[in-house]
Parts: C-alpha cells; structure tokens; sequence
C-alpha cells in the first residue's frame, strides 16, 4: 500500500460514520491451518484490518505470519507491537503504541527511541497511537509486561482527560484496551466519554466477546473494534459480529 494509506482510509470511514473491524493474531498461537482458515473468513467478512503481534511474542514467526497473511489477502496488515523487536516491513503499517495511561517512561517513549531507526529504514506507515489500559476485571498480560496499572473502570474522567492530553500531544488514533482475555470490554460510559472529548479515530479492544459487546462498543463510539482470542473459541463469532457492524452501516 501506499504511504498513508491506511490512515487515510481509517479517517475517511470514520468521517463517513463507516464502523470498522479488526481481527487481532497472534503469531505465537497461529498454526498454518488456523490462520488460513481465519483469513479466509475475515477475507468473506470484508474485514477491514489485521492487527498483528502481542504483548509477548515466545515462539511465533511474526515474519511467517505476515508473508502468509500477504499470500492470502489485500486486507492491510497493522503490527501492534508489544516490544521494539516486533518491527517487520513486510507489513503495511504499524501502531506506535505510547501507552499513556501508565508512568512508566520505557511505554511511554523509551522503546520507540530504540525502535526509532529501524522504523525510518523499514518504509511502514507509522500510526502514532495513545494506548490506554482499562481495568477488564483481571491482571493481563499487557499491564505485567508493561509493569503498569490500568486504568479504573469506573473512572471515565480519567480515561477522557488522558485521550485529550494525548491528542494535543498529536497522536493521531486512541485506543482503549481492556487487555487479551479480559473478563469484561472497556465500559460504554467510557467509551461516550472519551469520544465525546475527542476528534481521533477510536479503537476499542479487549473482552468483545460477543456480537452484543462489539456493537456496544460501537454504538457508544467507537470506530474500530478489535477481536482476536475469542476468535479461537468461537471463529464463527467473527461473520456474528461483521453481520452486526454491516447492519449498523447500512
């Protein structure tokens, strides 16, 4: 794809209120047969991106993965890394995650000055991203990794104020995310509240685990919903939950 493509394409549905997918991989648990299958469905589906990476990346071939995704899609692929290692020009763009609802300043700006030189060399897109942890009801793998705590549920004021300050830093997207395996989605009422306070295209993640949570998330204001571990107890969950954001765009 083009250099600002991706983003472009992201502001343009969200001006046109086009609600829009994202089905998140994780290389370390995709097997060949798995991810064809999920492509393919995600293919079906229109899907509007692939998310690729994680939190902690142990065994998987992040490289495989996003050649055999290229192989098999035009969908774009977005790395959402979890470490400066996970940098990979293979792909379309990537997520510049500052994760600025945490104090500690390696998220905050520290690995993307070590990842710095080789995303100028890479030629991705770079997407700068204010990424807030929200309190999903259980310790995650993001907020230990990252040696951060998550943002309160109930503490909307937080979450909106955060986003603000982010976008006058010039982030270009929000993204709120109650973390893999969540046992609840990042609230509506924060959700209305960060959006109503925002201009930047918000993505929601973490804890959709039905088609009711995603669109939810999406008639409170959200732009973009991400699912990706609920993807592999229920694949079928993911023709649910596009079935619902084609109802909500007609």
């Amino acid at each position: 794809m083009n250099q600002g493509e991706v983003y472009h394409t992201i502001i343009h549905k969200t001006t046109k209120k086009k609600k829009q997918l994202a089905v998140l991989i994780d290389p370390d648990k995709s097997t060949s047969k798995s991810l064809l299958k999920l492509i393919q469905l995600s293919n079906e589906m229109e899907v509007d991106y692939f998310f690729v990476g994680g939190s902690l990346m142990t065994g998987g071939d992040l490289d495989k993965t996003i050649g055999f995704i290229k192989n098999n899609s035009v969908i774009p692929v977005i790395l959402f890394p979890g470490h400066h290692s996970q940098i990979n020009p293979k792909a379309d763009a990537l997520l510049l995650l500052s994760l600025v609802s945490s104090r500690n300043p390696d998220m905050l700006i520290g690995q993307h000055v070590t990842a710095a030189p080789y995303l100028k060399q890479s030629n991705l897109e770079i997407l700068s991203t204010a990424y807030l942890l929200i309190d999903g009801g259980k310790i995650t793998t993001a907020s230990y990794i990252s040696n951060s705590m998550p943002i309160p549920s109930d503490k909307s004021e937080i979450a909106a104020s955060t986003a603000m300050a982010a976008e006058m830093l010039g982030m270009r997207l929000t993204y709120l995310d109650a973390g893999s395996g969540a046992n609840s989605p990042v609230p509506t009422e924060m959700i209305q509240a960060v959006k109503s306070n925002t201009n930047t295209p918000l993505i929601i993640g973490g804890g959709l685990t039905t088609t009711k949570k995603a669109v939810d998330a999406l008639k409170a204001g959200a732009d973009i919903v991400v699912v990706g571990n609920a993807l592999e107890k229920n694949p079928n969950l993911l023709s649910d939950i596009a079935s619902g954001i084609s109802k909500l765009n007609q």
